[in-house]
């Protein structure tokens, strides 16, 4: 797979819709040339991660902190105090920096189009994408933490669905799924509210983390406090190692490819909504009386609502 073809998630751009409309430019780039530059006053941990860093650059815009962490044999906490040493505000920082150096403009649209592409040819790449990533999610996604999943919120007295950015809508979609098959749930979709709440649940609740990279700070603290608090935790996220991973009972697993650089994130939208539709289904047949009932009574009050 081609550089051009693997790129980073956009939780972090979609978190900030001023850095989305300048098109990702920060102010922040030669993030080589810093590195250089340091890397002979560095101590040996910084050096690794500076050498992972200007060893592995191509890789890098698509590993998570977690997976940098490991490959320089290194903490998370090291790996962004690097960073920050090279002028950047965090770890998403440099690798947007990164990604930057080695991609092209019109890949911040979508990461498989070329400028010259025709309508025809985008309609293709496009659905061809999210077709991959629908595929590459089923054989990901594993059928035991399904199963435990639906028990999980079959034995506790509600849901509670966490998504910040462009997973909040997401997260808002999965509510209202639940709702309509007689489970008790809320989302919150405030970084704030969602600390408060998440540190106010127990035993008696799961939750639903919803996050492409598994490094948005918002979401991995929520989970976090949700987890310390007794709560199952349930995550749906990308493949691979992240923060998120921590603090999660449970993973449901995408397999998506996603730019940085897009103000909303797109294929891995898809792979999401697909994972929930197929939670969804399975807690239906796990309590079926209960769920046909329940859907047949909001069918009754949602037709109310069309003329």
């Amino acid at each position: 797979m081609t550089i051009s073809q693997r790129k980073p998630d956009a939780d972090a751009m979609a978190e900030n819709p001023d850095r989305a409309r300048s098109g990702g430019h920060d102010g922040f780039d030669g993030v080589i040339e810093r590195l250089t530059a340091l890397r002979p006053t560095l101590p040996p941990t910084a050096a690794r991660i500076a050498d992972v860093f200007l060893a592995h650059a191509a890789e890098v815009v698509h590993m998570s902190v977690t997976e940098v962490a490991e490959r320089a044999e290194a903490s998370e906490g090291s790996v962004i105090s690097l960073c920050r040493q090279l002028g950047a505000r965090g770890f998403q920082q440099v690798k947007i920096a990164l990604a930057r150096d080695l991609v092209q403009p019109v890949q911040f649209i979508h990461e498989d189009l070329a400028r010259t592409d025709d309508t025809g040819t985008v309609i293709e790449k496009i659905f061809g994408s999210d077709l991959q990533a629908l595929h590459d999610t089923m054989k990901v996604l594993d059928r035991g933490a399904m199963e435990r999943a639906v028990a999980a919120i079959r034995r506790t007295r509600r849901v509670e669905l966490y998504g910040i950015g462009s997973a909040a809508p997401i997260a808002e979609d999965a509510n209202y799924r639940l709702l309509r098959i007689g489970v008790e749930s809320k989302v919150v979709v405030d970084s704030h509210v969602q600390a408060i709440s998440a540190a106010l649940t127990g035993p008696e609740v799961a939750t639903i983390t919803i996050s492409h990279s598994g490094s948005t700070h918002e979401t991995v603290t929520a989970t976090r406090l949700a987890r310390e608090a007794g709560a199952t935790t349930i995550c749906i996220t990308n493949f691979g190692k992240s923060p998120l991973l921590a603090y999660a009972d449970i993973v449901l697993n995408t397999m998506a490819r996603e730019t940085q650089f897009r103000t909303e994130a797109m294929t891995s939208r898809i792979a999401q909504l697909a994972v929930i539709d197929a939670l969804i289904a399975c807690l239906s047949l796990a309590d079926y009386d209960k769920a046909v009932a329940t859907i047949g009574r909001t069918f009754d009050v949602l037709s109310t609502k069309r003329f």
